[in-house]
């Protein structure tokens, strides 16, 4: 299976914000994430859930 993964940088680029902001979304369990040694992956699957949260406020 293959599995699409995004960076935190990527994530900022895709929101068009910060990417502190995305840690703190992380952190704060809005975000789910895999902590990699020492950086952050987000699959397409957890974007899409993060999207579809957002959406419905």
């Amino acid at each position: 299976m293959d599995h699409k993964f995004y960076t935190t940088q990527e994530i900022a680029d895709i929101f068009r914000v910060d990417y502190m902001t995305v840690y703190r979304w992380i952190r704060a369990g809005k975000l789910k994430a895999y902590k990699i040694e020492k950086q952050y992956r987000i699959t397409e699957l957890d974007l899409e859930r993060f999207l579809n949260q957002r959406r419905r406020g």
